[in-house]
């Protein structure tokens, strides 16, 4: 993960990025510098869809590409950037120690947006605080490492963005129920019975749909569950990528390739078409056959959204908690004390033993 850095002209510290501002700010010296507004045309070229089919053909065309000094984390995976002059850190995603001793390169390609970071690191730790907090049989030590107030760390995530515009062609079956009366036998006595059946008949037709930026998590590092949890993100909040967002910051090299994150993209377009299909069928139930489509004008962004991360480690367990950068939604792993639960099974053991204690004094004129 790369840090960039940015000096002060007053001191020589480094600026970093405020969030929800538009401006860098020194923590030494209190000098705000502002990041200047990106022209209209760099804005339009940064947003700009990039051809899918054309990049995987050619991939000098279509997408700028830039070469990183990476080290792979060796518990979860993580394509970690990192500048000159560091010898040793951790992972943010898992709390593993890494030594860059050992890096690799990385091409891949460059990111066109990001969503800058709204909330900052107090503003993430209250949210996860107040998360934490609502947890049910949760170790006392959870509790400590929300109220003390240790580190998050503040990683721009990788994501894909397609565009496609489909066309689909169908055949299946259409179901509408009808009733039936007949007469059956019970005790002996004729009785009239309703019964629901269902007429069947072959159908066949065409839906389109055009699907404007579906999101694709492009890293292995995080469990996807909870990035999931995380949406949506307003991506109408997407600015052009620059290096003065990410002071202070880390930035993510994405794991999941162009090909990989068409694949699943087409997944979630599969189950929108399914779904369109059966209103297009109509009537009670619905059965498909058949469902060819065709993917059109197919586009592509490589953008990166703001998540502050917070790894515990609990009985040599690493547990990770992500806050949503912009919203402030929190998700993630949580440890059970079995103490708190085995308590709680003796309290509900001893509360039905008193009920039924009572009950049955209650039935036998004891009170």
């Amino acid at each position: 993960m790369a840090d960039y850095r940015f000096p002060c002209e007053n001191c020589g510290g480094q600026l970093v990025f405020a969030p929800g501002q538009t401006s860098l700010t020194c923590p030494f010296c209190g000098h705000v510098q502002e990041i200047p507004e990106a022209p209209e045309e760099d804005r339009s070229e940064a947003l700009r869809e990039i051809d899918y089919r054309e990049t995987v053909r050619r991939m000098e065309r279509g997408a700028a590409f830039e070469e990183t000094r990476v080290i792979a984390c060796p518990t979860c995976g993580a394509q970690t950037e990192f500048p000159e002059g560091v010898k040793a850190t951790t992972c943010p995603f898992c709390a593993t120690p890494l030594v860059t001793a050992q890096t690799g390169t990385h091409r891949h390609v460059r990111p066109s947006a990001l969503i800058p970071f709204a909330l900052s690191e107090e503003e993430a730790r209250a949210a996860m605080t107040r998360w934490l907090g609502s947890l049910w049989f949760a170790p006392n030590g959870l509790q400590d490492y929300a109220r003390k107030g240790r580190r998050m760390d503040g990683v721009y995530v990788p994501y894909w963005t397609f565009d496609a515009d489909t066309r689909t062609e169908y055949r299946g079956q259409r179901g509408d129920d009808y009733w039936v009366t007949r007469t059956v036998m019970r005790d002996g006595k004729p009785v009239q019975v309703r019964e629901r059946r269902t007429r069947w008949r072959s159908v066949r037709g065409r839906v389109a749909r055009f699907f404007d930026d579906v999101l694709v998590l492009a890293s292995h590092s995080l469990p996807k569950a909870h990035t999931d949890a995380l949406e949506p993100w307003d991506l109408r909040a997407l600015e052009p990528y620059r290096p003065d967002y990410l002071s202070g910051f880390m930035a993510e090299g994405y794991s999941v390739g162009l090909e990989e994150g068409f694949a699943e993209a087409r997944a979630i377009m599969d189950r929108v078409i399914q779904a369109d299909i059966r209103r297009d069928i109509g009537g009670d139930h619905q059965r498909i056959t058949q469902a060819v489509t065709q993917f059109g004008d197919v586009t592509f962004k490589h953008v990166l959204l703001p998540v502050w991360v917070a790894a515990y480690r609990f009985r040599g367990r690493s547990f990770r908690f992500v806050v949503n950068g912009q919203t402030g939604k929190v998700q993630g792993e949580r440890p059970y004390s079995p103490w708190k639960i085995a308590f709680a099974v003796i309290l509900g053991l001893i509360a039905a033993a008193v009920l039924a204690y009572l009950y049955a004094m209650a039935e036998g004129g004891g009170f």
